[in-house]
């Protein structure tokens, strides 16, 4: 299925799809790519502050593990940006009239690619938010009451590093977020006529 010639009356359709990738392959590029810079730093900063190499009382092991989670999907947002900026070169290469113009199924293979990627990448930071939340959530249940207590071990209390990885695995799932909706909301319009 291919779309229509530039001399019938659907060429409009053309130009709202190549309108509409533009729009949508921008709005999702810098969304989360803003959000994937400020979740990378704030993971670094956590990690080179406040964990162990610092000589600093460290996140648990759980949070560990839920941190290999969190870059992972962190490297799959790098995925999904760059296919947000493919959707500004098929726009480009849409509305271009001696370009080889991509057909209906190359768009959809796309725009199918890059929804795949952020439902696979939010899979993979939701798993490292429940890692994340259930070390907090023993921490929160096991912290010693009082001030007085005999054998404190900083490990048992919430730190500030904690927010920090939950903060940036927020910012993660919602650039997954709207990487899903761009890409729902481009299948509506491809599929409208």
């Amino acid at each position: 299925m291919s779309y229509p010639s530039d001399s019938s009356p659907t060429s409009n359709a053309i130009q709202r799809v190549a309108f509409a990738l533009r729009t949508t392959g921008w709005f999702c590029f810098w969304t989360q790519l803003i959000l994937a810079v400020v979740s990378a730093i704030i993971q670094l900063f956590a990690i080179a502050v406040f964990g162990p190499a610092a000589g600093k009382p460290g996140t648990t092991p759980g949070i560990g593990g839920g941190l290999v989670f969190a870059f992972i999907g962190l490297g799959i947002l790098g995925f999904s940006i760059f296919q947000a900026f493919r959707y500004t070169r098929l726009s480009r290469r849409l509305k271009a009239p001696g370009m080889s113009r991509p057909s209906r199924a190359e768009t959809m293979k796309q725009i199918r690619l890059g929804l795949t990627s952020n439902l696979i990448g939010m899979a993979v930071t939701l798993v490292a938010s429940e890692a994340i939340n259930g070390i907090l959530l023993a921490k929160a249940i096991s912290q010693p009451r009082g001030f007085l207590a005999t054998s404190v071990n900083l490990q048992d209390f919430i730190q500030p590093v904690d927010f920090f990885v939950v903060l940036a695995n927020t910012h993660t799932i919602v650039a997954h977020f709207v990487g899903i909706v761009g890409a729902l909301w481009l299948m509506r319009e491809i599929y409208k006529n």
